[in-house]
């Protein structure tokens, strides 16, 4: 019978307690540790006693409130986009984008490693769904010039991909696809992280918002729960008439809500924060490169290793619980292996934290090398 993994839990912003040993954690994807934030918990409480924890409705009979609706204009605004529309997951962001668009567009093109949602997402659509190679600009583009000057296609990838933290390319698909082809970018990994602001891969990669969905979700840089959709004011209108399950699904708790206005004002306005996580993948990536380790600059503070064999498994975890860190398996459909190990930097990792894992990743390697397993995992980079 399939099971959970064993169950952890947290002892700090950046440890958790496995097993009766108190471990280093990389896992998640908490790129701030904003969950467990005072000054977000403490939103989150002020929120319970002032609202109470459920609207019990959908919000188009009786759920709205004024909270859901400051949070709204709060993530149009950061984010640069007419209108924000809360969707209780962000799971479930991409399904409503796709439910409410159904027969608007001829094809679908896929980035074959997008994330699980976008699959699932692009049935919703009621058109073909073409997958293309990951990443893969000169093949989205001849896929979409092949389908005809009448086609209508749109184009569904993730903006920051979780495997590795490798973002899209998403300037080089405007400019190489045509001009009508619209774009759903999954920024879920990359909102509050990648951009000058982080406000996404839209930002960093300078490209305008006509014909982009962004969706986001707020369980990961913003450390709360739900999810956003970020697009027009026209858009706004096909979500509030045209999707089933927005419609249809009670909105997230009010104290989340509050929460999340808290994580996305110290997002905004906390400078220092985002430049510690900067200067904490930098300081891993410099280590491994010191040691002889090719590690590309990915825009998301990522690092991933692939283990093709379970000896490669064994090895890298006895390194990491020798250096008292978690090891973070993932199996994940996506991935770049049916298993690897992901390590996700946060802001308030400590230096020691961060040289114990840098260490743990060489020794793996060394010693992967020494004993003739030399293609049994490596770092991931960007060249897929």
């Amino acid at each position: 019978m399939t099971k959970f993994p064993p169950p952890l839990r947290e002892t700090g912003r950046t440890r958790i307690l496995y097993r009766g040993r108190r471990l280093s954690y990389f896992g998640g994807c908490a790129y701030y540790r904003l969950a467990s934030d005072p000054r977000v918990r403490r939103a989150l409480v002020r929120g319970l006693d002032r609202f109470g924890l459920n609207a019990a409705a959908s919000r188009m009979t009786t759920g709205n409130h004024a909270v859901y609706e400051q949070l709204e204009r709060e993530l149009a605004k950061f984010f640069g986009a007419e209108s924000a529309v809360l969707v209780p997951n962000g799971y479930a962001t991409n399904l409503v984008v796709t439910q409410s668009l159904a027969g608007e567009f001829s094809h679908a093109l896929l980035d074959e490693r997008a994330h699980a949602s976008l699959k699932d997402a692009a049935v919703f659509l009621g058109c073909p769904v073409i997958r293309f190679r990951h990443r893969d600009v000169e093949r989205a583009a001849r896929m979409a010039q092949r389908l005809g000057a009448a086609a209508k296609p749109i184009l569904l990838t993730d903006g920051m991909f979780s495997y590795n933290g490798g973002t899209a390319p998403l300037r080089a698909y405007r400019t190489a696809l045509p001009k009508n082809v619209w774009m759903l970018v999954d920024d879920s990994h990359a909102a509050g992280v990648v951009g000058s602001s982080g406000r996404g891969t839209i930002e960093q990669e300078e490209i305008a918002r006509s014909r982009v969905i962004q969706t986001i979700t707020l369980s990961k840089a913003f450390g709360v729960a739900g999810g956003a959709i970020l697009g027009t004011n026209r858009l706004r209108d096909r979500l509030l008439t045209q999707s089933r399950m927005l419609i249809g699904s009670t909105p997230m708790p009010f104290p989340l809500a509050a929460a999340a206005l808290a994580a996305l004002k110290l997002v905004k306005t906390d400078a220092a924060m985002r430049h510690r996580l900067r200067d904490n993948v930098g300081r891993v990536r410099s280590r491994l490169r010191d040691a002889g380790i090719d590690v590309e600059d990915q825009p998301g503070p990522i690092v991933s290793v692939t283990v093709e064999s379970k000896a490669a498994r064994e090895l890298l975890t006895k390194e990491l619980l020798s250096r008292k860190i978690y090891p973070s398996l993932i199996q994940y459909p996506g991935g770049p292996a049916p298993a690897y190990f992901r390590f996700v930097i946060s802001s308030e990792h400590t230096a020691s934290q961060l040289d114990a894992l840098a260490r743990a990743l060489i020794s793996y390697r060394r010693k992967g090398a020494a004993s003739g397993r030399r293609r049994s995992g490596g770092l991931v980079g960007n060249r897929d």
